[in-house]
């Protein structure tokens, strides 16, 4: 499956969330998402993202522990992918 193609609306703003700096993620295997500071009530998102590799954790930290989350390379592709530039 090509990332690009295969995000919904849901996880596509997720991804921009997190490239804007509104995002924290937990440390864990099943990492949770947050939102200025709420909960991502969405968990399958979050935890699809992390495991899609489009999102990981800007530092290490505590087990549990809520670090700044960071979009990764593969997720700025998936992110922009989504949304090709416009013609000039």
């Amino acid at each position: 499956m090509d990332v690009r193609t295969g995000l919904n609306h849901r996880e596509r703003a997720t991804l921009r969330a997190v490239a804007e700096g509104h995002a924290e993620i937990s440390c864990s295997c099943e990492p949770d998402l947050f939102v200025d500071g709420l909960a991502c009530c969405d968990q399958h998102t979050a935890h699809r993202l992390a495991h899609l590799g489009l999102v990981m954790p800007a530092r290490s930290g505590r087990w549990g522990e809520r670090v700044p989350a960071l979009l990764t390379e593969a997720g700025a592709v998936a992110l922009e992918g989504a949304f090709p530039p416009l013609a000039a």
